[in-house]
């Protein structure tokens, strides 16, 4: 397991014991990290709070990644909090339940915008400032989790798919901008996993039996491994990679056909 003891890391989308982004929580607070959680409304409050109680002096604040105030206000706790940020996690994904069941064709416009702002903007946005907080500390890795329906056409993944290809683009622009600070940008694709949002996509099960099919290793992920394949990226085992999409999909995606 990588070492980081003393760094300090952000991880944004914890919603229950279930999101990948606490999974990867869990496994950077038993490596030593001291995080900033964050939740997005009164709503996921207590959820949130129920579970940064199970790690080691967490602090835990609010954050609707659609507000630009929000973020800003986020920007001035870590810098109190802190004095300088090692990693940054971006778990946050979004789709109004109706582009997710509906034809592609007729995505709305409203829909399309709240996609693609809280889906991918909101990276962008975060990553704005965390940046100046990694710089404090000789650099940083930022993280974001996407999926292979940015390149491939999954039956009800919809606009999250163009959402998640912004997304992956996003990655390589900021990686690009930031290199020179010494500040890693990465996204993790994993397989499907069973978390709140997939929940909100129709036929759901099916993908799991393709996935359990086709994958080369004939199983899906687990958060487990998902979360020990983020560790590796925000730590500075990974160091020497930047830009990247790295699969954490049982091999899936090398498979012909979708």
């Amino acid at each position: 397991m990588p070492d980081l003891a003393g760094k300090h890391g952000l991880i944004v989308g914890v919603a229950n014991k279930r999101s990948i982004s606490w999974a990867i929580a869990q496994a950077a607070a038993a490596a030593g990290a001291r995080l900033a959680l964050t939740y997005p409304s009164e709503r996921l409050e207590e959820n949130v709070r129920d579970l940064a109680a199970k790690l080691d002096n967490p602090v835990v604040t609010p954050c609707d990644v659609s507000n630009d105030q929000h973020i800003t206000d986020l920007g001035i706790t870590l810098d109190r909090e802190f004095g300088g940020l090692d990693f940054f996690l971006h778990g946050a994904a979004f789709a109004p339940a109706a582009e997710l069941s509906s034809p592609f064709v007729e995505t709305s416009r409203e829909g399309f915008r709240i996609a693609l702002d809280v889906s991918a903007y909101s990276f962008i946005g975060l990553t704005r400032v965390v940046a100046p907080l990694m710089a404090k500390r000789g650099g940083g890795s930022i993280l974001t989790l996407t999926y292979l329906g940015s390149q491939r056409v999954f039956t009800n993944y919809n606009v999250m798919g163009v959402a998640k290809a912004a997304l992956e683009s996003s990655v390589r622009y900021l990686a690009a901008n930031l290199g020179p600070e010494n500040i890693r940008v990465n996204a993790l694709s994993s397989g499907p996993i069973k978390t709140l949002a997939a929940a909100g996509i129709s036929g759901f099960s099916s993908i799991l039996q393709v996935y359990r099919e086709r994958a080369p290793l004939r199983r899906n992920v687990d958060l487990a491994e998902v979360a020990d394949a983020a560790l590796f990226l925000l730590s500075p085992a990974s160091r020497a990679i930047t830009g990247e999409i790295v699969m954490a999909d049982a091999g899936f995606h090398i498979s012909g056909g979708a």
